[in-house]
């Protein structure tokens, strides 16, 4: 079976272009649903975390330019682990929700959606870019929320996987 072809060289231009087109028109912040929605895509194909490592726009960005100012200091251990992947992921959503929430209030709902995705990316390529400095540039990689969430599906797939291969051998 032929390997898949990363888009990582040239998929920073998204980001680029999503970050643009939000800044000339807030509506477009909407196409964010589309950076959250692609890796829970392919995890939940079985896929697990491929969107990280091939498609990533944030990924591609921060590999292909932070190489050049980052520190390339490990991210520490502690900012690795299951704990600080779970509260990060908690965090954004929280705050994310609360965007929401408040966006459907707005008389202009589609702008103030917009907004809130935009801000939420915003946010999150600021700590990616400052991780990336600090440390190593793919260092938001390691705890990034939607790569955790990924890797929380392929879990998911492979305990059913194991449970259901364990009561077809209870059956036979």
């Amino acid at each position: 079976m032929a390997a898949k072809k990363s888009h990582q060289s040239w998929s920073w231009i998204l980001m680029v272009l999503f970050f643009i087109l939000a800044i000339v028109d807030v509506r477009f912040g909407l196409l964010g649903f589309v950076c959250m929605a692609a890796p829970i895509y392919h995890a939940l194909r079985g896929r697990g975390k491929i969107h990280c490592s091939k498609y990533c726009p944030r990924g591609s960005i921060l590999g292909n330019f932070l190489k050049y100012v980052s520190l390339d200091k490990n991210l520490p251990k502690a900012l690795r682990g299951k704990s600080a992947k779970n509260i990060l992921l908690t965090l954004m959503m929280i705050m994310f929700s609360i965007s929401l929430y408040h966006a459907f209030q707005a008389p202009n709902v589609i702008k103030a959606v917009g907004f809130a995705i935009f801000r939420l990316m915003v946010a999150s390529s600021i700590l990616a870019f400052i991780m990336g400095v600090i440390f190593k540039p793919r260092s938001w990689c390691q705890v990034c929320p939607m790569g955790h969430t990924t890797a929380l599906i392929k879990q998911s797939q492979d305990r059913k996987k194991m449970i259901n291969k364990k009561a077809a051998t209870i059956c036979e």
